[in-house]
């Protein structure tokens, strides 16, 4: 795996939720400004902000936007 998708496992780990959770929880959002929604997981969710942001770049990338 390379790029965002690189950090799933850990963050799947680390927070105990699915990538799949995580990534319908950023679609919920849109449309949001990437940052945005990378400051939503941080603060709602306790998330670091590499993890929230790989997130957030894959949802956006996979949405064409």
């Amino acid at each position: 795996m390379k790029g965002p998708a690189s950090y799933f496992p850990s963050i799947e780990k680390k927070y105990g939720r699915p990538i799949g959770e995580w990534q319908q929880l950023v679609r919920k959002s849109l449309p949001a400004k990437h940052m945005d929604l990378v400051a939503m997981l941080k603060t709602d969710h306790g998330m670091g902000h590499g993890h929230a942001n790989a997130i957030v770049a894959h949802v956006l990338a996979s949405e064409g936007k």
